[in-house]
């Protein structure tokens, strides 16, 4: 009752106003539309066509709005189920791919793919799913398609590139991290790859200078401490490849800088005694390998000394060498095996076996020190105590025991067990030789056929 009645109050009040407004303007209009058609109309009865025009305008507009509005929430209402139903499949299929499942994590993954062809996400996960199949091809192609959907994302780019690598195709990898350079010129992860790789290559001066660039950008730290690392062995290795194109003064001056800045860094010294004694300046190697066996204590230096005299036909320099050694550090045991063989070598037979002895009784055990003894046994004319050493060195027993291995961890033992002691597989120990004999072949002599019965 009450909105008819403010109904009729508003009419009245209406009506009072339109009567009121025709009062005071009692003439015409004339609304020309075209040149040739017009229409007259009194004052007030324009006014109330306007303002009708006007409201129904208004409303259309307000109904077209609240339609669109509407239409844009159902529609993206259905997009937001769609994307909960489709994000449910794909995170179903990534579960399955990370326990194993790959059938099942393909079959949801290509379910999800199917009702939402754009997500990049899916087709990461088929390619990882193709790839653990060994289906590189299949993998790389899906990848393609992500990089298509997003040709800019890191990820893929990442993922597309560690892909090729794999594969081998190196060149095609270089071009996608380059990519990704070309996006973020400080990237160090993509840098690094480029990096790897063109070690690989054999491209040292190119990785040495991205590795410059690697060191620049990265902050202080253990990681920056290991990128200086790889510097200097970037450094190293052109060093050497230069003394193998014969620039012995450049990997002279290389590998001088490089232990001075590292004196530990055993393959500078090394490269430095041979760049020296590929320049012909024996003394100067000699003195090289000498100090890095004094400050290192590695065998690769007295091999390089060994070589060096011998072929000077000097082994006296040599055998000075290890005996001065010997009484700075009579308890040097690799210098000993050392001295032993070269003593062994040079037929001063007592006093190698003085220091073989020294070895073996010191608990020291491998085959090469056996064959040493041997030899020196052998060249006493202590025949069985040779034979004995040699027993040793060949892991044989008086009763020519052929031993066991496990074929499943690869540990040696001389008795067979039921069960391997190492890795605890049952009826896994075999003869070491058995797939040699098993592959082998018994050759039998041929028949001889008497004279004459041979058939043309």
């Amino acid at each position: 009752m009450i909105l008819i009645a403010l109904l009729v109050l508003a009419f009245i009040v209406f009506a009072v106003g339109f009567l009121y407004f025709w009062g005071i303007n009692p003439g015409d209009m004339t609304i020309f539309l075209t040149n040739d058609l017009s229409y007259t109309l009194p004052a007030a009865i324009m006014l109330i066509c306007v303002l009708l025009i006007g409201l129904l305008i208004g409303n259309g507009v307000h109904f077209l709005s609240a339609f669109l509005y509407s239409f844009r929430n159902w529609k993206g209402g259905r997009k937001i189920k769609k994307a909960e139903e489709v994000g449910s499949i794909y995170r179903s299929g990534v579960g399955r791919l990370l326990s194993g499942d790959l059938k099942k994590a393909q079959a949801l993954l290509k379910k999800a793919l199917d009702r939402d062809p754009q997500r990049v996400d899916i087709h990461l996960a088929l390619a990882s799913v193709a790839l653990q199949e060994g289906h590189a091809e299949e993998g790389i192609g899906l990848l393609q398609k992500a990089r298509k959907l997003d040709p800019k994302g890191i990820e893929v780019l990442f993922k597309l590139a560690t892909t090729y690598e794999e594969c081998g195709q190196s060149e095609k990898a270089l071009e996608i991290y380059k990519e990704l350079l070309d996006g973020d010129a400080n990237n160090r992860k993509a840098m690094r790859a480029i990096r790897d790789i063109q070690i690989d290559l054999g491209e040292w001066q190119e990785a040495l200078t991205l590795q410059k660039k690697i060191i620049k950008t990265s902050k202080s730290g253990a990681k920056t401490d290991t990128e200086k690392v790889m510097l200097q062995q970037l450094r190293y290795e052109i060093a050497r490849s230069g003394l193998e194109n014969g620039r012995q003064d450049q990997a002279i001056e290389e590998c001088r800088d490089l232990i001075k800045r590292d004196a530990k860094f055993t393959p500078a010294r090394v490269t430095l005694g041979d760049a020296y004694r590929q320049a012909g300046r024996d003394s100067d190697a000699a003195k090289v390998y000498q100090d890095g066996y004094k400050a290192l204590k590695k065998s690769v230096f007295l091999g390089r000394l060994e070589d060096l005299y011998i072929h000077a036909e000097d082994p006296a320099a040599l055998l000075s060498f290890y005996r001065s050694q010997m009484q700075g550090d009579s308890e040097d045991l690799l210098l000993k095996l050392y001295l032993g063989r070269l003593c062994l070598r040079l037929e001063m037979v007592d006093e190698a076996m003085q220091h073989l002895t020294d070895l073996e009784t010191s608990g020291i055990d491998f085959t090469k020190l056996h064959l040493l003894l041997a030899e020196g046994q052998r060249r006493r004319n202590n025949i069985e105590e040779a034979v004995v050493e040699y027993q040793k060195a060949l892991s044989i027993d008086s009763h020519l025991r052929l031993g066991f291995v496990c074929d499943t961890c690869g540990a040696r033992f001389t008795e067979w067990k039921s069960r391997c002691p190492s890795c605890k597989s049952w009826d896994s120990l075999i003869l070491p030789e058995r797939k040699q004999i098993q592959d082998a072949t018994l050759i039998k002599e041929p028949k001889m056929i008497p004279h004459g019965s041979r058939e043309d």
